[in-house]
């Protein structure tokens, strides 16, 4: 039986595992502060679901091992700063930036990018958090200790937010999605439409991009690249070296989910496109309550974490797919009152672009 660790046991693990039973993989995701005695790793290929993770005595352990997957690429990845590095590097349209080193920088940084500036931490941000949107009489409120561990980027006037997952295997195959559409709220992704067929020219464009990404670090697995779409052509946001809250549409809407991509990646198992002929919505649910009555209605997938529930934590999603988008449709308006009300705006959004 083949045997994968993945680092970290939050819910993109938990779906890996869930990916790997019908395959005959045993996945076994671990908290960091597991004793390294208690892991089978020696016998196992390494992946993670986090990007950064502290020393302990399992992570030392792990950083040894010859099967760890992509481990010298997290580094780059989790690091903003190395991020944005890279995508200068290879040449990959993303917004103006810099290192924000020091406050005497400012009047530079609006001179150079413009009147909205979004200042990000280099490291650990993520749903929002370790971010603001700053204009010039506004930077006395950014914490002192952001200079030096904080990139500033230009703030972009995007039409819409898109992501590509794809994956690459051992000998460099590539297979990609079609894009995801996504509404984010307070930075947070609240909903996701994936159609079967995306704009070609974009499609074209981003699987480039995230192409020569995964190819200039010999990256292996799921990635996902998040973009802005914007009248030049689509700039990249950011990347997760890892399955993405965004691809989890694919686990219901495709032949072959993201978690199970990333195990036949990873693993050197057959890496066939996946055929997707419906379209899919996914609706995160945060911070709120199961609620069994969403199982009336015939197209709901329920995927629920069994993680406490807290204001602006992501408790679970709901995946809805159809060949017939009136169907959908009518499922989502079903859907609008068994949820709370701050989900109408994410349900009517993906209305909108069902039609």
């Amino acid at each position: 039986m083949k045997q994968v660790c993945v680092l970290g046991n939050g819910q993109l693990g938990r779906m890996l595992r869930q990916a790997g039973e019908p395959l005959g993989i045993a996945v076994w995701p671990v908290g960091l502060d597991a004793e390294p005695e208690a892991v089978p790793f020696q016998q196992s290929v390494i992946t993670a679901e986090i990007e950064r993770w502290p020393e302990t005595a399992l992570t030392r352990e792990l950083a040894r091992h010859p099967a760890f997957v992509n481990r010298d690429v997290f580094p780059v990845i989790a690091d903003r700063l190395t991020q944005k590095q890279l995508f200068d590097k290879l040449g990959l349209a993303t917004a103006p930036w810099q290192l924000l080193a020091d406050r005497s920088e400012w009047p530079a940084v609006f001179e150079r990018l413009g009147e909205l500036a979004i200042v990000k931490r280099r490291v650990g941000g993520y749903d929002g958090r370790g971010q603001w949107r700053l204009r010039a009489s506004e930077t006395a409120t950014l914490p002192d200790d952001c200079y030096g561990e904080c990139i500033v980027e230009q703030g972009i006037n995007f039409s819409g937010e898109v992501s590509l997952v794809g994956a690459r295997g051992h000998h460099g195959e590539t297979v990609f999605y079609p894009l995801t559409h996504n509404l984010h709220q307070d930075g947070i992704l609240r909903t996701s439409v994936a159609f079967p067929q995306s704009n070609i020219e974009q499609q074209q464009q981003a699987e480039a991009m995230l192409g020569t990404i995964m190819d200039a670090l010999s990256y292996v697995g799921v990635m996902a690249m998040e973009c802005f779409v914007t009248p030049g052509g689509l700039l990249i946001n950011e990347l997760a070296p890892r399955v993405h809250n965004s691809g989890h549409w694919t686990q219901n809407g495709a032949s072959i989910s993201q978690f199970e991509l990333h195990l036949r990646a990873i693993l050197s198992l057959p890496l066939p496109k996946p055929v997707i002929n419906g379209t899919s919505v996914m609706v995160n649910l945060i911070g709120s309550n199961l609620n069994d009555a969403w199982l009336q209605l015939p197209l709901v997938h329920l995927h629920w974490y069994d993680k406490d529930v807290r204001p602006g934590r992501k408790v679970g999603h709901l995946n809805l797919t159809d060949t017939d988008i009136d169907r959908l449709d009518a499922s989502l308006e079903a859907l609008l009152p068994l949820l709370p009300p701050e989900y109408a705006s994410g349900i009517a959004w993906a209305q909108m672009k069902l039609r």
